[in-house]
């Protein structure tokens, strides 16, 4: 499957905000937007000074949530015309089928300390959705799912290692966690106040809509 290979601090830098794409990283005094909050490239700085049209505006918030869920354009794209097409509010229900995804919801739970992180883990097969294997990162989770990994995993070092981590991370309302049995479970879908995504829904709804 097709990824972003790009180096992941010069996308946060890009969109002048941090995506959490480097786990711990972005939490420290050496996360590249505490050193150089402008964009990449020799004329970054002064591209901060520039005044975007409302296009300009909407193109970056699309960007930043692409970026942010480590999407392509055309899996973006997707979700925004599946959102449309169902009943509701479009700038709730996408902001939903993008948390459901399955590589979302083992980062949210503080299974992994970054997306691309849980998407690894999903694809080579840590992860089990009510006992049973998933390998597919978009899959979609549902109202009393429970998620977690697969025992034999446990016992290989990887996990050893992230012994102490587990439990740490600010799990969202829709979901719980229980460390003692390392899962999660879904206990309702993502509500407006669950999200603190730092990219505008409207503007990206905008966008699509011209």
């Amino acid at each position: 499957m097709a990824r972003n290979l790009d180096p992941k601090c010069k996308l946060c830098r890009r969109e002048g905000a941090k995506l959490f794409l480097k786990g711990e990283k972005c939490f420290s005094p050496n996360c590249a937007m505490v050193k150089r909050d402008y964009a990449p490239g020799m004329h970054g700085a002064a591209a901060k000074r520039k005044r975007l049209s409302s296009f300009g505006l909407q193109l970056r918030e699309k960007q930043k949530a692409k970026r942010f869920y480590q999407l392509l354009e055309k899996q973006f794209y997707n979700y925004y015309e599946r959102a449309n097409s169902l009943p509701g509010d479009v700038s709730e229900i996408l902001p939903q089928l993008l948390e459901r995804r399955l590589d979302n919801v083992v980062y949210r739970l503080g299974l992994a300390a970054a997306r691309t992180a849980a998407r690894q883990l999903v694809n080579h097969g840590h992860i089990m959705v009510n006992g049973t294997k998933v390998t597919i990162p978009s899959y979609q989770v549902k109202i009393g799912d429970e998620i977690g990994v697969k025992e034999a995993y446990l016992k290989k070092p990887f996990w050893i290692s992230q012994e102490a981590n587990l439990g740490k991370s600010n799990v969202p309302g829709w979901l719980n966690f229980d460390l003692q049995k390392k899962s999660g479970k879904v206990v309702s879908l993502p509500r407006k106040e669950d999200f603190s995504e730092p990219f505008d829904v409207t503007l990206i709804i905008e966008f699509y809509s011209r």
